[in-house]
């Protein structure tokens, strides 16, 4: 019996466009303390993506947190140090507070807090980490 051609032809255009990329911010010089927003798209017709923040300070601390749906292009995500390793990120309307010393998501909403560190952003080609102050 034969496997039918077709499916196996199409596989890899429908794989073809999907967004799977991250970038890095580096808390300090040892990177060992890191903050990674990662964007994925799940299907190639979709324009929105899941943005995922990847929470790290070894050996203590690495955790997934889950941001939102968000447009995979055009989409900026700021970030902010609030001190103590507690941080604010903000894309629209959205806004969430974490901490890297108990690796936890503190809460969602409210105002962002601290100072402006920089922006991930999300362009058609990639996703990049601008510290605040740079072009």
């Amino acid at each position: 019996m034969r496997k039918p051609i077709l499916p196996s032809l199409l596989l890899p255009l429908l794989l073809a466009g999907c967004y799977n990329d991250s970038a890095t911010y580096y808390a300090d010089s040892t990177r060992e303390h890191t903050l990674t927003v990662r964007r994925q798209q799940d299907h190639f017709w979709s324009e929105e993506g899941r943005f995922v923040l990847m929470a790290t300070r070894q050996p203590d601390c690495q955790r997934r947190i889950d941001l939102a749906e968000l447009p995979l292009e055009d989409t900026t995500v700021e970030l902010f140090s609030e001190g103590d390793n507690r941080w604010s990120l903000r894309a629209g309307s959205h806004v969430w507070h974490v901490e890297t010393q108990s690796c936890s998501l503190v809460a969602e909403g409210g105002p962002v807090g601290g100072t402006k560190v920089g922006d991930f952003r999300a362009e058609i080609d990639k996703i990049t980490f601008t510290e605040a102050g740079e072009k």
